[in-house]
C-alpha cells in the first residue's frame, strides 16, 4: 500500500511554508475557494510526476515574488519510507531526490508513486477535443511501461522536426533523405504506440463501462472505441500517400497524434447528449478504471486525489461515490470539498474514520 504520511510545502503557490501530518487513510481537505485545497493536492500529485496536473511552468507554480520553491513528503511504501524532496531553484533548475539519491531522468521516476486526480476542469476529458483523451492514455501507459514513454518522447521529437522540415520547403522541394529518415523513426516509434495504446484499451473500455454502469446506476447505452488509422492501413502507406498534403499544410497529417478514443451515448456523440449528471459519472468511470489498472500493473494502489468534484452533486449520488471510493478497495484518498458540514455528514455515513484538516 501506498501513502503520504507527511507533507511539507515551501514557496509553493499560496504557500510560504506549511507542513501537514497524515494519520487517517481518508483525508478531507475544508474551506473556501482560493485557500489552497487544490494547491496541496497538486503537490502530492508534483512529487509524484515532478510536475503540476495542471497546464503549469515549473515556474508558474513559484509563490509570486520568489525566486525558488520546495516540496517534500514522506512515503510509506510496502512498509517501506521513502522521502522525496523537489526543489526549483533561482535559475530553474529542478533537482528531485528520493531518500536523498538524485534523480537524474524524471522520467525514471514516474510510475513509483503513483496517483490519479479528478479535478472539475477534467470534464474536458469528455466533451473536449481528441487531445485529451490522448493525453490521458499516454500518461497511464507511461507509468506502467518504461518504453511506452520513451517511444512517446521519441515520437513527439520526431514529429516536431519533420514538421519544421516541412516548413522549411522552398518551391515545393524537400530533403528526401532527411525526410526517409525521419519517417522510419516516426513509424518506429509510432507502431509501438499504437500496439500499446491497442492492448491497453481492449481492457480498459469494458472496465470504464462497467464502473459507468455501477455508478450511475444503468447503461445508458455508453460506448467507447479506439479509432486509428493504423487499425487498417500501414504507418508507412499512410506518411506515403498524406505526402502532398503535408507538404500543402507544412505539418504531419498522419499518426498516431490523431488517434481518437470515441464516446457514444445511445450512438450519439456523449458530448452533445449526456446530462451533466451522465458526464461526472462517466468522468468518475474513467479515473477509477485507471486507477484499478495501474494498481493491478504496479502492484500496489496509487493515491486518489479527489477536487471538489462533489459540487452539483445531490445527496444520494454523492454518498454512493462517497462510499466506493472511500472502501478499502481505493486505498489512501484526499478529498476537497468547500461544503465541510455536508462532506462530514456524508463521510460519516459511510462508517470509515477520516480525518479533516481545514484551511
Amino acid at each position: 500500500m501506498l501513502q503520504i504520511k507527511e507533507l511539507e510545502l515551501i514557496q509553493f503557490r499560496n504557500y510560504h511554508q506549511q507542513k501537514w501530518a497524515f494519520q487517517d487513510r481518508i483525508v478531507c481537505i475544508g474551506g473556501l475557494n482560493g485557500v489552497g485545497k487544490t494547491n496541496l493536492l497538486d503537490a502530492i500529485y508534483y512529487l509524484g510526476f515532478s510536475k503540476s496536473y495542471f497546464s503549469r511552468t515549473d515556474a508558474q507554480n513559484v509563490q509570486h515574488g520568489q525566486l525558488g520553491m520546495r516540496l517534500s513528503g514522506n512515503y510509506l511504501l510496502q512498509k517501506e519510507s521513502n522521502n522525496i524532496t523537489c526543489i526549483l531553484r533561482e535559475n530553474n533548475r529542478k533537482e528531485l531526490t528520493v531518500n536523498n539519491e538524485l534523480i537524474k531522468k524524471m522520467s525514471d521516476h514516474v510510475g513509483k508513486f503513483p496517483c490519479v486526480m479528478i479535478a472539475p476542469d477534467d470534464v474536458e476529458l469528455i466533451s473536449g477535443s481528441g487531445e485529451g483523451r490522448r493525453k490521458m492514455i499516454d500518461t497511464i501507459l507511461s507509468q506502467t511501461d518504461r518504453e511506452y514513454l520513451v517511444q512517446l518522447m521519441d515520437y513527439t521529437k520526431v514529429l516536431q522536426q519533420r514538421n519544421s522540415l516541412f516548413k522549411q520547403a522552398e518551391n515545393n522541394t524537400i530533403d528526401q533523405e532527411l525526410l526517409e529518415v525521419f519517417n522510419n523513426q516516426l513509424i518506429k516509434a509510432g507502431n509501438y504506440i499504437f500496439n500499446s495504446r491497442t492492448i491497453f484499451l481492449k481492457d480498459f473500455i469494458p472496465s470504464v463501462i462497467s464502473l459507468y454502469t455501477a455508478i450511475a446506476g444503468k447503461s445508458d447505452e455508453l460506448g467507447l472505441e479506439y479509432q486509428s488509422e493504423l487499425t487498417s492501413n500501414s504507418f508507412e502507406t499512410l506518411l506515403k500517400n498524406s505526402f502532398q498534403k503535408d507538404l500543402i499544410l507544412q505539418r504531419t497529417t498522419k499518426g498516431i497524434h490523431r488517434d481518437e478514443l470515441s464516446i457514444l451515448l445511445n450512438q450519439f456523440a456523449f458530448k452533445s447528449e449526456a446530462s451533466q449528471g451522465q458526464r461526472k459519472s462517466l468522468l468518475f468511470a474513467l479515473k477509477l478504471a485507471e486507477w484499478d489498472f495501474l494498481a493491478k500493473k504496479i502492484g500496489y494502489g496509487p493515491i486518489l486525489l479527489l477536487d471538489d468534484v462533489f459540487e452539483k452533486l445531490d445527496e444520494k449520488r454523492m454518498y454512493q461515490l462517497l462510499e466506493r471510493v472511500c472502501s478499502d478497495h481505493y486505498g489512501q484518498v484526499f478529498i476537497t470539498d468547500t461544503h465541510v458540514d455536508r462532506l462530514q455528514k456524508q463521510l460519516k455515513q459511510t462508517g470509515q474514520s477520516f480525518q479533516l484538516i481545514e484551511l
